[in-house]
């Protein structure tokens, strides 16, 4: 089978593979096609604001006119499909690290028949990429199929920041759309493009969550004449996308303009504050193209001169060991410097004193998220030998750790997880740092966000943790090609055609059974604010989830079945709050 790069994840092969191509790196298809655009003729649906030209539907807004496609669902629904919609101005030329621009008017109609292409990143010759990227895809029933406005679930894709897009071969819709909802995806600038962060004027930072929030503005103005209720929009984002959903609920650049949010696998409250700049990041990314480092301006002004190619391919210089660290760019609490800022306090400080637009929030991790990253150690005597050695430099850079101070942290750590055992090259060495991988990265962070929230926002907080492995994963066991456990991003194989890797799921099977449900609890808590089942989800049996309160911490459990249990993290939780103090 041929391997894709897809920087995400790390797919651990043989080591007679490139290493590049051992990374999960970025995105470009295996062989699966999955469903392909489907153009199904004319379709008169009598509606003034939406028509047919050439064969494919109209939708006039208040910015202008789109013109779009057919596709066909999973369960052979017919649905309108408008893609590669330019939300904002190509961000290019002066523009280059600059805040997004709006696009409010279109004078001429936009053809939104096929996928733009997704922001600079590594990726294959021949996929889509380009630095003009800043597009929107909206996904609606028919026209007939539509009694009233839907509800809108507005999809922040993963990818750490640096890679990913919301392309349809990324985030496919052929799974949501058998329900009465509309479906938006987004791409958003990755990398130093989207997050440079000088500390000063020059570049403030947080640009890609900007060109988030311009893209949820674009639907607040838009999203009616597609069919859906501009009153009731969901929030939802994966890993990094999971960040900037909870971000939303803290950034006055997002108050109002969304009603719920679901973050899964991903937290913007880790184990120390958010800083207000990433100006060592700045200078990496200068030092990797010969830019001069001296100032911010020189940076910039150098930077704005490289092909957005060599910013996309220059990644994997950011590595400092392994493909660790998995997070580089992050928010910053941005100084002010007269712009407007997306962020201007820490999200757990803000949460504390209610300072934060509270939606229903919708929170999970997976059970063994980024396990497998232990076996790129593992497996590789180098890099094994290294961690050995290095335990006190290299900890922290793999488990995202503060910098700062790091002996207390990094012994404590391993006597707890690894038992001060020397590492091998077998399976409970593999377990343990696995262990360690999943609950520094993801669990102690998600934690953290669901306990805050838990305690002070006024609006139902909702957690899952999922369990299920079935036939496909985001890590596979190189030689039975197997799923190994319930890995970061698995659940979105239930959500989205994924059709870059993995082939559609049909309607019979376990996995069948498993998107009926994972869209009838998205369906449900878009239209609702609650997950739990209505008269018209029968796949969610007899299922009552209960809110989570301070006193009582009971989640659901997804696995070939629904159960409730308490307190997800609770074994490890005290390890972490003693070395990593914050009030809750």
């Amino acid at each position: 089978m041929r391997r894709i790069v897809i920087v995400c994840y790390v797919l651990v092969c043989a080591a007679a593979h490139d290493h590049r191509d051992d990374r999960d790196h970025i995105l470009a298809g295996d062989g699966h096609k999955g469903h392909g655009h489907h153009n199904h003729g004319h379709h008169n649906h009598g509606h003034n604001d939406h028509d047919i030209v050439d064969g494919g539907p109209v939708v006039r807004s208040p910015s202008g006119e789109f013109r779009g496609g057919y596709n066909v669902t999973r369960k052979g629904r017919r649905f309108e499909s408008y893609r590669g919609i330019r939300y904002a101005e190509p961000p290019v030329g002066e523009l280059r690290f600059q805040p997004p621009r709006p696009i409010t008017h279109y004078p001429t109609p936009v053809d939104a028949r096929s996928d733009g292409p997704a922001c600079p990143l590594p990726a294959p010759p021949l996929y889509p990429v380009d630095e003009d990227c800043l597009s929107i895809n909206v996904y609606t029933p028919l026209t007939t199929d539509r009694k009233k406005l839907l509800p809108v679930i507005f999809f922040i894709h993963p990818g750490g920041f640096y890679t990913m897009s919301g392309r349809s071969d990324l985030a496919g819709p052929h799974y949501l759309l058998d329900r009465d909802l509309v479906l938006v995806t987004i791409n958003y600038r990755l990398g130093s493009l989207g997050f440079l962060s000088t500390g000063d004027a020059v570049a403030p930072g947080n640009n890609g969550f900007k060109d988030m929030v311009a893209a949820l503005r674009w639907v607040n103005r838009n999203i009616r004449a597609f069919g859906g209720d501009p009153d009731k929009v969901t929030v939802a984002g994966c890993s990094a996308g999971s960040i900037s959903a909870m971000l939303m609920m803290v950034s006055p650049m997002a108050t109002g303009l969304f009603h719920r949010a679901i973050s899964m696998s991903g937290s913007p409250v880790g184990k120390v504050p958010l800083p207000s700049e990433q100006r060592y990041l700045a200078v990496r990314q200068a030092e990797l193209l010969n830019c001069p480092t001296h100032s911010s301006q020189a940076i910039v002004d150098c930077l704005k001169t490289k092909p957005w190619r060599d910013l996309g391919n220059s990644l994997l210089g950011f590595y400092e060991f392994g493909f660790d660290p998995v997070g580089i760019w992050t928010a910053v609490v941005e100084p002010d410097f007269g712009q407007e800022r997306f962020l201007t306090s820490q999200p757990d400080e803000a949460i504390r004193e209610k300072k934060l637009y509270a939606v229903p929030h919708l929170v999970s991790q997976t059970q063994d998220e980024f396990y497998w990253m232990a076996f790129t150690v593992t497996r590789n005597d180098t890099l094994r030998e290294q961690m050995i050695s290095e335990w006190e430099r290299v900890a922290p850079i793999s488990f995202l750790l503060p910098r700062d101070n790091p002996e207390v942290p990094t012994r404590t750590l391993r006597r707890v997880y690894l038992k001060d055992r020397p590492l091998k090259n077998d399976e409970t060495s593999a377990h343990d740092l696995g262990r360690l991988y999943v609950d520094s990265v993801e669990g102690f962070p998600v934690y953290r966000m669901a306990k805050l929230m838990t305690l002070h926002s006024p609006r139902p907080v909702y957690e899952y943790e999922w369990g299920y492995i079935g036939n496909h994963s985001h890590y596979e066991d190189p030689k039975t090609m197997k799923p190994q456990g319930a890995a970061h991003h698995d659940e979105l194989i239930y959500l989205f055609t994924l059709s870059y890797r993995f082939p559609a799921i049909g309607l019979e099977g376990r996995d069948a059974v498993m998107v009926d449900r994972m869209t009838a609890l998205w369906y449900n808590f878009a239209r609702y604010g609650d997950p739990n089942p209505r008269g018209d989800t029968p796949e969610l049996g007899e299922l009552v989830w209960p809110k989570m309160t301070s006193q009582d911490m009971t989640y659901l459990r997804i696995d070939n079945d629904f159960s409730l249990r308490k307190d997800l993290f609770k074994d490890k939780v005290g390890v972490w709050d003693e070395l990593y103090p914050m009030k809750y």
